[in-house]
């Protein structure tokens, strides 16, 4: 069966290198290309690959978050890393990558990752992502869709998370959108720098300016820069008033 391949780089003659070490390989076919890591999220989406062979150093989004990303999904594709700098084996590897290949790269060595890979099918690469809850915990940006794009929000833009149903309102500097992520998941991967207020929000810490009432007694977070104030449920009062007073 055709492995369907989709080439990340930022420098279009390591793009063409792989097509041409490629070219006469039937059992690969490179399905599409991206030069940024935000533009290949987008194409994970319309072409669903088999594999990436996936940059590390990048403009908009690097390699590395894009991995994070991609280990988020229920059925990812593997990802083989490609880069000249071997500082970022470490960090790689820490993504559950099957492959890291250092430039210039050599035909041999790349069929024989392809070939690594192909031995592991979505589901083992699914349960090795499980059992690694640490591959999300440097994220640097959320993930929205929008009017058929990906749109990209600095975590550091974010005021705060608010839940509704099945979806999640992210409140940032430029407005808001809805994503489909659990605000759980956002905790376990944001903890350090956001806090759970309710049941249905989280606020970033560096983003509370104090605590008001409401004028039946309801304890509410107030904003900074914005007029939002949200309400803070009975269970986590003591935990937001220490935090306020010892920060």
């Amino acid at each position: 069966m055709t492995m369907n391949i989709l080439v990340v780089d930022d420098e279009e003659l390591a793009r063409k290198r792989i097509q041409s070490l490629l070219a006469e390989k039937s059992d690969y076919n490179i399905c599409a290309e991206a030069e940024n890591g935000a533009e290949a999220l987008m194409m994970v989406e319309r072409h669903q690959p088999d594999l990436i062979l996936l940059d590390i150093t990048m403009p908009v989004m690097d390699g590395l978050e894009v991995a994070k990303h991609l280990a988020g999904m229920p059925n990812p594709p593997a990802v083989i890393f490609t880069t000249a700098y071997g500082e970022y084996a470490l960090e790689a590897f820490s993504t559950k990558a099957t492959g890291y290949l250092m430039k210039p790269i050599r035909q041999e060595q790349l069929l024989k990752s392809l070939e690594q890979a192909r031995s592991l099918n979505r589901a083992q690469r699914s349960e090795m992502l499980d059992k690694n809850d640490d591959n999300t915990a440097n994220r640097k940006h959320i993930c929205a869709r929008r009017r058929g794009n990906l749109e990209l929000i600095p975590i550091e833009d974010v005021y705060y998370f608010q839940a509704d149903q099945k979806y999640v309102t992210v409140r940032h500097k430029e407005g808001e959108v809805i994503i489909e992520e659990s605000l759980k998941s956002l905790e376990n991967d944001l903890s350090e720098r956001f806090i759970r207020i309710h049941r249905n929000a989280l606020v970033a810490k560096s983003r509370i300016s104090g605590l008001s009432k409401s004028p039946i007694g309801r304890v509410k977070v107030t904003i900074d820069k914005i007029e939002d104030e949200l309400e803070v449920s009975r269970r986590h009062v003591a935990e937001i008033r220490r935090f306020v007073r010892e920060r």
